[in-house]
């Protein structure tokens, strides 16, 4: 077997975080992106736009497997032209790597490749794989990028799809910016609090992605998700308790709109509207999560 694996997106968080996984394991990740690492790290890098064919697609030959991360970041404010980069780039990058797949006379055997469990739409409802999509940007954008990867998947070639929630890790991804709220004393329920926030350990995302990319029973979709979902309420008490901070002020909707736009330059959605999402399959294959509860996976972030 090849111990390569192209990670394209690779120098985001849960691309690196990824990459020092299979390390690990003794394979070799090949990270593609359109900027640099913001670090030095010990991978080849090869820079690519996102939509156009180049020296980066010869990589792939022979590769173990491929994993499609790329996709322009959701944290930012819901712009018309944000909100283009957001779907193109996420169409442009999958339609390409199917183009540079197509034009190999030796395939990796699967690729994977990542969607959001924002496909589901804003909803108080427990949704597995089977559950109906959402309505608005995220399910749209979802929806399509899943559309563009089975188009352009070559035939006969494994396809996961991991439709991943909301990823906690020290280091990375929106949870280092929650803690910081927290012991600021702002770490209190926003809006009515119930909206949902579905969840996974940064360890449990490597670890879910290596299975796709090494266990050739996984095919098709599943939800990425700890099988833990929590109300934003309860999320944030869970945070304050590691924290070992007493007060969390609320913040009603307004109050959210206004400081999301105007002093983080971000989307309120992101707070303001949630989801419960659990994977039915994983739970099917008897997939046992490092971090499967809310409080376990904060102590292993935050745990002396």
């Amino acid at each position: 077997m090849s111990r390569k694996v192209i990670i394209a997106g690779g120098t985001g968080y849960i691309g690196l975080n990824l990459a020092d996984w299979l390390n690990e394991r003794d394979f070799t990740p090949i990270l593609i992106s359109r900027n640099k690492p913001r670090k030095p790290v010990p991978y080849l890098h090869l820079q690519w736009d996102g939509r156009s064919l180049g020296a980066w697609a010869e990589s792939l030959a022979g590769a173990a497997a491929v994993v499609n991360l790329a996709g322009r970041t959701v944290d930012c404010i819901k712009t018309p032209a944000n909100c283009d980069q957001i779907l193109r780039s996420r169409i442009e990058s999958t339609r390409v790597i199917g183009q540079a797949l197509q034009q190999l006379s030796k395939q990796p055997p699967v690729w994977v490749q990542m969607s959001t469990a924002h496909i589901y739409g804003d909803s108080e409802l427990r949704c597995t794989e089977d559950s109906v999509f959402g309505y608005g940007l995220a399910p749209t954008v979802g929806k399509a990028w899943e559309a563009e990867y089975l188009a352009v998947l070559p035939e006969g070639m494994r396809s996961v799809i991991l439709r991943t929630s909301f990823v906690i890790g020290k280091n990375g991804g929106a949870l280092p910016q929650l803690a910081q709220l927290t012991r600021l004393g702002l770490g209190g329920k926003v809006g009515h609090g119930r909206q949902g926030i579905s969840w996974i350990h940064e360890d449990d995302m490597s670890a879910l992605l290596f299975r796709a990319i090494t266990d050739e029973k996984i095919q098709g979709a599943y939800v990425a998700s700890a099988p833990d979902p929590r109300s934003y309420r309860d999320f944030m008490r869970a945070l304050r308790k590691q924290l070992r901070v007493p007060i969390g002020l609320p913040a009603t909707s307004w109050m959210v709109r206004f400081g999301t736009r105007y002093l983080f330059k971000t989307d309120p959605e992101l707070v303001l509207y949630g989801r419960f999402v659990v994977s039915q399959r994983l739970a099917e294959e008897g997939y046992d999560f490092r971090y499967p509860e809310l409080e376990s996976a904060l102590q292993g972030i935050y745990g002396k």
